[in-house]
């Protein structure tokens, strides 16, 4: 799980789900998502993974940037993991409501993920990043 794949959106997530063949795999969002697409439409994109690929172990990140509203609809939302780049102070906030719910702050650190942006076969894609060492 430690092959970052960026979904823009749910043919993304499909195509790293069925690449990843029942692995555990990590998604993450495009920096700064929870205020472009919204803790709704993340939470409408894990909704219709978990319903196309039930039980599949899959950890989704939405990027919230340093808005810490956007990160408390994203968990009030239960929304079980996302990313903050604010203050340590907010962050320490964050991640103790999101103990409380059972989810998960990661620390927003441009990890290196696979964009599926432009990949005509983006299974292969998937496929080909997840099994480099």
């Amino acid at each position: 799980m430690n092959r970052p794949i960026r979904v823009l959106c749910l043919d993304d997530a499909r195509a790293a789900l069925v690449a990843a063949d029942g692995a555990p795999v990590r998604l993450v969002s495009a920096p700064d998502a929870g205020r472009a697409l919204g803790a709704g439409g993340w939470r409408a994109l894990l909704d219709a993974i978990t319903a196309e690929f039930p039980g599949a172990p899959v950890t989704a990140v939405l990027d919230c940037g340093d808005a810490a509203g956007h990160a408390l609809a994203a968990l009030a939302l239960g929304i079980p993991d996302i990313a903050f780049s604010g203050d340590a102070a907010a962050a320490a906030r964050l991640a103790d409501i999101a103990r409380a719910r059972g989810a998960r702050v990661h620390p927003a650190d441009g990890v290196d993920a696979l964009d599926l942006r432009g990949w005509r076969d983006p299974v292969a894609a998937c496929r080909a990043w997840l099994t480099q060492p």
